[in-house]
């Protein structure tokens, strides 16, 4: 199975959380909401999308890899893609109101 896109948008946010990921395999199947998050000594792994269990307030994998080199090369292509994106403009708030565009007449 071929990693076919990754598709990423990176989260100015104060928490863990960098960037959220879609990744589709053979221009046939996509899986969205993998999560890129910084660990405390500020190393960059992935967490596969995950529901929350009420019950037991634990989180299960939606979808995952089964085995450590698929884990690793779906990793790989997220965080190559998250190391030459952008970082986020930080949004300027502003009290002027927009300007209105002006019209041609």
């Amino acid at each position: 199975m071929d990693i076919t896109d990754v598709r990423l948008r990176k989260v100015r946010t104060e928490n863990r959380l960098k960037a959220v990921a879609s990744v589709t395999f053979d221009n046939e199947f996509v899986v969205h909401e993998i999560k890129v998050i910084e660990n405390p000594e500020g190393v960059l792994f992935i967490a596969m999308p995950s529901k929350k269990i009420k019950s037991t307030g634990e989180h299960k994998d939606i979808a995952h890899p089964i085995n450590p080199a698929t884990r690793e090369k779906i990793q790989n292509a997220i965080l190559e893609v998250y190391n030459n994106t952008p970082e986020p403009e930080e949004r300027v708030e502003t009290s002027e109101p927009a300007e209105e565009p002006e019209s041609a007449e």
